[in-house]
C-alpha cells in the first residue's frame, strides 16, 4: 500500500517477540510525530493456537483501550485508515518469534567468502547455526553429518572472488547436495538456497542441485578481495524470510497481509534504525541489547568516508539462561571485581546456580542487583570484545607496511570498532533498561564498553527500537523523530583519557562553561559527576598530562560541546584499559 508520508497521522506498530508481542502508537502531535500509548499481550505462535496474529490482535486492542481510540473492528481486523477516535493510517511490524531467523553459512575461505556472507547473514538480523567452509578443520563426511543434523531456514553459500576458481566452489555445492538440509518448518518445501560466490560457478552450482532446492543466484558478497557487497545477499534473505520462513510458521500467512510494509526480523530491524541515526547525525555509534540467552551487538562506524554496519551475536552470554556462561568464560574473580561488598566466590557460585534454577527471577535484594549488575558487565565486556574481533577491515587484502616496502598478505584484518572515534553508546535489555538508577546503567555502560575521549550515552526507554527501525523503511522522519523524542533516554556524557598512570597521579585537567561552570584536575583512579540536565549543553576544554589522550593525540588539548542527560557529565579518570591484560 503506497501512503504519501504526509498523509500518514496514526501509526501502530509491533514487535512479535519469543515470549511477548508488543504494540506501540506513534501519532501526530502539533505536527511531530511522538510515541503516545504502548501495549503488550502473549505472543501466539506455538500449541494450543499457533496463530502469531491473535496476539497482535491482543496487543492492539489494549492499545487501543489505553488511547481511546478503536483500532480493532468486530472481525478482528485492524481498522485504517484512521478517522476520528477510529483506526489507524498504517500498521507495520517486526518478529523474532519462532526463534527468529535461522541460517546455515557456507564458504570456501573461512576468513575471507564465508566471513563475508556471515556479516551479510547477521547484517540481515539472523542467527548463524554454523560456518562449513573448506578450510574449517572437519572432514568432509563431518561436515555432511553437521548439516544434516542442523534445520535452517535457509542457506547462503559463498566462495570466490569474480573470475576466480571454480573448482573450490563447486565442491562446496557438492557437499551440500547429498547432505539434503531439512528446512525447520514444513518438511515439504523446497530449502531456500541464495548463491551469492563468484558468477563463474553459478551455472555448476545450479546444476548440482535437485528440485529439493530453490536456489536464488545474487551478486558475489566478494567480487574482489579488497571490497564486499553484501546488500544484494541481504536483500535476497529478507525476501525469502518473509516467501519461505514467514509464509510457512504459524499465522505469519496472515501477519504477512496484515501489514503494509514487509515484515523485518527484530535485530535486523534495530540495526536499521542505528543506521539512520548514524547517518542522520554524522556520527559513530554501538548499540547493545543485553537478553536473557544472547547478546546483540551492532555498530556504525564509518570507514574511509563510508559508513560500515556489523552485527554480532553472542549466543552463549545472556543474563538467565546463559548467566553460568558468562561466569565460566570470564572467571569468577572478573565477576567480583565488580562486587563492592565482601561476596566470596561459594557466594557467587550460588547466586549462579539459583538463577540458572529459576532464570525469570529479578533480584529482590541490594546483594542479588549487585551481583546480577556486575555479571551484566561482564557479559557485555566479553560481547563487546567478540564483536570487535568479527567487526574488522577485510581478511587476505594486500596491505602495504610503509612506503617502497613490499607488500604484505594480512591473514587478519584490523577491528573498525575504535572507542575514540565512538560518539554515541545507546544501550537497551532488561538489566541496563529497568536498573533502579540510571547512574548504575550509566556505570555498567562504561565499565563494560570502556569509552575513551568524548562519548554520549543513551538508553532505549521501552525497547521501541525494532518498531523504529521497520518505520524508517517506510517513514524516515517520523522514525527519527520519535527515536530523539521518546525512544532514546539520554544519560548524559562520559570523558575519559585513554591512557594509563599511577593511582593518584594527574590525569587531565577541565575547564567547563556554559549550562555548567567548574573547572579542576582529574586524578588517576577518580571518577567524578557534574549534574547537567537533558536538553543542556555545556564546552568543555580539556588538556590531558603527558601519556594521555583525550582525542587530539597524546598529550594533546580538547575543545568541545557535551551534551547532558539524567545522569549528567562524567569525568572518569581511571585511564584506559580499565584493566591489565
Amino acid at each position: 500500500m503506497a501512503l504519501n508520508p504526509d498523509d500518514i497521522n496514526v501509526i501502530l506498530a509491533t514487535d512479535c517477540g519469543s515470549t511477548t508481542t508488543k504494540a506501540i502508537l506513534i501519532e501526530k502531535i502539533d505536527g511531530h510525530y511522538r510515541q503516545t500509548y504502548r501495549g503488550e499481550a502473549p505472543t501466539t505462535v506455538e500449541e494450543p493456537v499457533a496463530d502469531v496474529t491473535v496476539g497482535v490482535i491482543n496487543a492492539a486492542t489494549e492499545v487501543g483501550e489505553l488511547a481511546g481510540r478503536r483500532l480493532v473492528d468486530e472481525q478482528g481486523r485492524i481498522i485504517r485508515p484512521a478517522r476520528g477516535n477510529e483506526g489507524c493510517d498504517i500498521y507495520i511490524s517486526t518478529s523474532s518469534a519462532g526463534g527468529g531467523l535461522q541460517i546455515l553459512v557456507t564458504g570456501v575461505v573461512r576468513e575471507m567468502s564465508a566471513a563475508s556472507a556471515e556479516r551479510a547473514a547477521l547484517g540481515a538480523g539472523a542467527i548463524v547455526l554454523d560456518l562449513i567452509a573448506s578450510n574449517d578443520r572437519r572432514r568432509p563426511h563431518e561436515q555432511i553429518q553437521r548439516i544434516r543434523e542442523l534445520r535452517p531456514d535457509m542457506v547462503v553459500m559463498a566462495g570466490g572472488t569474480d573470475g576466480g576458481t571454480v573448482k573450490h566452489v563447486v565442491a562446496i555445492a557438492e557437499l551440500l547436495a547429498p547432505a539434503k538440509p531439512r528446512p525447520r518448518f514444513g518438511s515439504n518445501y523446497q530449502m531456500p538456497v541464495i548463491y551469492a560466490g563468484n558468477r563463474e560457478a553459478a551455472e555448476r552450482v545450479a546444476e548440482t542441485f535437485d528440485d529439493s532446492v530453490a536456489l536464488s543466484i545474487v551478486d558475489n558478497v566478494r567480487p574482489v578481495l579488497e571490497q564486499e557487497n553484501l546488500a544484494p545477499a541481504r536483500d535476497k534473505i529478507h525476501d525469502l524470510f518473509l516467501e519461505h520462513v514467514m509464509a510457512h510458521a504459524p499465522g505469519y500467512d496472515k501477519l504477512i497481509a496484515l501489514a503494509d510494509a514487509p515484515i523485518m526480523p527484530t535485530p535486523g530491524a534495530v540495526g536499521n534504525i542505528l543506521q539512520e541515526i548514524a547517518k542522520a547525525r554524522g556520527i559513530n555509534c554501538v548499540g547493545v541489547d543485553i537478553g536473557g540467552a544472547t547478546t546483540d551487538v551492532f555498530s556504525v562506524f564509518t570507514e574511509q568516508g563510508v559508513p560500515v554496519f556489523n552485527r554480532t551475536v553472542s549466543a552463549n552470554l545472556g543474563m538467565s539462561y546463559s548467566i553460568s556462561n558468562v561466569c565460566a568464560e570470564a572467571g569468577m574473580a572478573n565477576v567480583l571485581r565488580w562486587v563492592s561488598q565482601s561476596m566470596d566466590e561459594k557466594e557467587l557460585r550460588n547466586r549462579v546456580k539459583n538463577k540458572m534454577i529459576r532464570p525469570t527471577t529479578i533480584p529482590q535484594t541490594a546483594e542479588a542487583l549487585e551481583f546480577e549488575q556486575a555479571v551484566a558487565r561482564e557479559a557485555l565486556r566479553l560481547a563487546y570484545k567478540q564483536h570487535k574481533e568479527f567487526a574488522t577491515t577485510l581478511k587476505g587484502v594486500q596491505q602495504q607496511r610503509t612506503v617502497g616496502d613490499t607488500f604484505t598478505q594480512s591473514a587478519s584484518g584490523r577491528s573498525i570498532v575504535d572507542n575514540m572515534r565512538l560518539n554515541l553508546l545507546v544501550a537497551s535489555g532488561g538489566v541496563l533498561s529497568h536498573a533502579p538508577r540510571m547512574e548504575q546503567t550509566a556505570m555498567m555502560m562504561i565499565d563494560a564498553f570502556e569509552p575513551e575521549g568524548i562519548t554520549e550515552l543513551a538508553k532505549d526507554s521501552i525497547f521501541m527500537m525494532p518498531h523504529l527501525g521497520v518505520l524508517a523503511s517506510v517513514h524516515p522522519q517520523a522514525a527519527m523523530e520519535v527515536f530523539e523524542r521518546d525512544c532514546l533516554i539520554y544519560l548524559g556524557t562520559v570523558i575519559a583519557p585513554k591512557g594509563t598512570g599511577k593511582k593518584g597521579s594527574p590525569s587531565f585537567r577541565y575547564e567547563i562553561t556554559g549550562g555548567l561552570q567548574a573547572s579542576g584536575q582529574m586524578l588517576v583512579g577518580e571518577l567524578q559527576t557534574f549534574p547537567l540536565a537533558e536538553g543542556e549543553t555545556a564546552q568543555v576544554r580539556l588538556f590531558p598530562e603527558r601519556g594521555f589522550d583525550l582525542g587530539n593525540g597524546v598529550g594533546k588539548t580538547v575543545e568541545s560541546e557535551v551534551r547532558g542527560g539524567t545522569v549528567g557529565l562524567i569525568l572518569d579518570g581511571r585511564g584506559r584499559p580499565l584493566w591489565p591484560a
